[in-house]
C-alpha cells in the first residue's frame, strides 16, 4: 500500500483546522472512510468500535482508536504528524476521550459516521452534531498536484483496459464472462481492484446501472462498458465506452452522433468560474434540441477522487462555481428501454484556463 508524504497530510490537517474555525465550529470528528484516508492516509475500517480523528479549531488533533485496532494505523502518516493517540479497550467510553480534545460542544461529524456513534456524541454534548461536509467538501473537491497525478495514472490504466476490449467482448459470450475477464485486466493494468463493472448488452444497455448478467451477447447488440477502480494511493478511474460488432442502424448512428456532440459541448463548457449546472445544461440542451432530452435520465457528472462519486456533482440546480483542481466525470447518455443504450464518459480536471481530459481513448461508437 502507498500513501503521500507526511507533509501532504500535515498541510491538509492545517487547512481542516482553519476551515473548522471559519465555520464557527469547535471541532470536527472524522470516522473511518475516505475522509480519514484523505487527512492522514489511514485505511482503517471499523464499524461498532469508534475510530475517529478529532480536529479542534486550534490545538493538537487526537485520534481515538480501539487498542485492538492500533495495527491498522501502521501504514498511515499518524506517527509522523504529531497526532495524539488516545487508545481504549472494551468497557471504556471512547466518546468521552473524543470530546476531551474539543474546547466546546459545537462539533461536526463526517457524513459517513454511523448513527451508533453520532447519537452518543450528541448525548454527551447535549446538542445534535452538525455535518462536517462544509469543511471536508472544500478540501477534497480541490485536488492538489499529487492527487491529479494519481487521477491521471488511473485514467491511463483504465484506457489500457478499454484498448484491450476486443480480446473479450465478442458475440456468443455472456456478460458475466466478459466482466470476469475485464476484472482481471483492471488489476493487470495497474489497479488494486475493480470497483465496478458494467457490461450492458442490447436491452441491458438501456439500464444505466445494470451490472452484468448471464445474457448472451448477440452480434447486433450495442454494448455499454462502464468500468473503473482505484490505483495507489487510492484514486479512482471511471470510463465508459460504447461498442458494437456490425454497422449500426441509422437511428443508432444518428443518436450516437448527437450524444458525442453533447459530451464534447459539456467538456468545452467546463472551465473556471462557470457553475456546475451550466456544464450539465451544455450537454442536456443539445440532446433536448434533437428530441433526445427524455432519453437522458441522469446527471452529467460527478466528482471523483478517493471515492468514485464525490462532489462536485454536475447536475441541474448545483450552482457551485468550478475552480482549478476540481475533477469530475462528463458522461451524458441516451437510453431506449427494451432496445439499447449508449454513454460516453471521460474524467476532466479544471485548469486555470479551461479543463483537461484525463482519459485519452477515442469515444466514437467502437466497432470490434
Amino acid at each position: 500500500m502507498q500513501r503521500f508524504s507526511a507533509d501532504v497530510y500535515r498541510e491538509r490537517l492545517a487547512r481542516a483546522a482553519a476551515r473548522t474555525g471559519e465555520a464557527g465550529m469547535d471541532g470536527i470528528v472524522v470516522s473511518t472512510g475516505p475522509d480519514l484516508r484523505y487527512l492522514i492516509g489511514s485505511r482503517a475500517d471499523t464499524f461498532e468500535r469508534l475510530t475517529a480523528l478529532i480536529i479542534p479549531q486550534s490545538g493538537t488533533p487526537r485520534l481515538v482508536v480501539a487498542r485492538l485496532e492500533l495495527a491498522s494505523l501502521a501504514e498511515s502518516a499518524v506517527s509522523e504528524l504529531g497526532i495524539e493517540i488516545a487508545d481504549w479497550v472494551d468497557g471504556q467510553d471512547p466518546y468521552t476521550l473524543a470530546l476531551e480534545a474539543l474546547p466546546g460542544s459545537r462539533i461536526a461529524v463526517s457524513d459517513t459516521m454511523p448513527a451508533l456513534h453520532v447519537i452518543p456524541l450528541a448525548e454527551r454534548t447535549g446538542r445534535t452534531p452538525e455535518l462536517a461536509t462544509t469543511v471536508l467538501r472544500e478540501l477534497r473537491m480541490i485536488k492538489d498536484p499529487a492527487e491529479i497525478k494519481a487521477l491521471r495514472a488511473a485514467g491511463a490504466a483504465i484506457d489500457r483496459v478499454h484498448a484491450r476490449m476486443g480480446e473479450w467482448l465478442t458475440p456468443g459470450r455472456t456478460e458475466q464472462e466478459v466482466a470476469d475477464d475485464i476484472r482481471e485486466a483492471i488489476v493487470a493494468e495497474g489497479h488494486t481492484g475493480a470497483e465496478f463493472i458494467i457490461v450492458g448488452s442490447g436491452p441491458n444497455g438501456a439500464d444505466p446501472h445494470h451490472e452484468f448478467s448471464d445474457r448472451i451477447i448477440e452480434r447486433g447488440d450495442i454494448v455499454v462498458i462502464d468500468i473503473g477502480g482505484p490505483v495507489e494511493p487510492g484514486y479512482n478511474s471511471d470510463s465508459t465506452r460504447t461498442y458494437c460488432f456490425t454497422e449500426p442502424p441509422a437511428d443508432v448512428s444518428d443518436a450516437y452522433a448527437v450524444l458525442e456532440r453533447a459530451q464534447r459541448a459539456a467538456v468545452e463548457a467546463a472551465r473556471p468560474g462557470v457553475s456546475a449546472e451550466s456544464v450539465d445544461a451544455a450537454a442536456r440542451d443539445i440532446l433536448v434540441e434533437h428530441g433526445l432530452g427524455d432519453r437522458f435520465i441522469h446527471r452529467t457528472g460527478h466528482g471523483i477522487g478517493l471515492s468514485v462519486h464525490e462532489e462536485p456533482y454536475i447536475v441541474g440546480g448545483n450552482t457551485i462555481t468550478l475552480r482549478p483542481g476540481m475533477a469530475f466525470s462528463v458522461e451524458p447518455g441516451v437510453y431506449f428501454p427494451g432496445r439499447w443504450g449508449a454513454r460516453i464518459e471521460d474524467i476532466v480536471v479544471i485548469t486555470d484556463d479551461g479543463c483537461e481530459p484525463v482519459n485519452t481513448r477515442p469515444h466514437g461508437l467502437v466497432t470490434l
